[in-house]
């Protein structure tokens, strides 16, 4: 049962890459740039998992809560900022 906590955090991860490269394939075929905002808010989503992986994984010593929070918050942001480029750019 301790490896199970480990499988959720990689299969987290994963999912969120697998987000990007769907959504960034659209974007690619279709050329909406929400599309691509939202592909680069997942790529701050999935850093922030292999962050969080790596905290209560890997390193035992040390507390990554800052950077899996800023990595968050940075991916988000931009999807902020693209929302409110493509009202403005209609």
């Amino acid at each position: 049962m301790s490896q199970l906590p480990a499988m959720v955090y990689v299969l987290c991860g994963l999912t969120a890459l697998a987000c990007v490269a769907l959504l960034w394939r659209a974007y690619w075929r279709t050329g909406v740039r929400l599309l691509l905002w939202a592909g680069i808010c997942f790529i701050g989503l999935s850093i922030e998992n292999i962050i969080l992986f790596l905290d209560m994984e890997v390193v035992h010593g040390a507390d990554l809560a800052f950077f899996r929070n800023a990595a968050a918050l940075v991916g988000l942001l931009c999807l902020l900022y693209g929302l409110i480029w493509e009202v403005r750019a209609e």
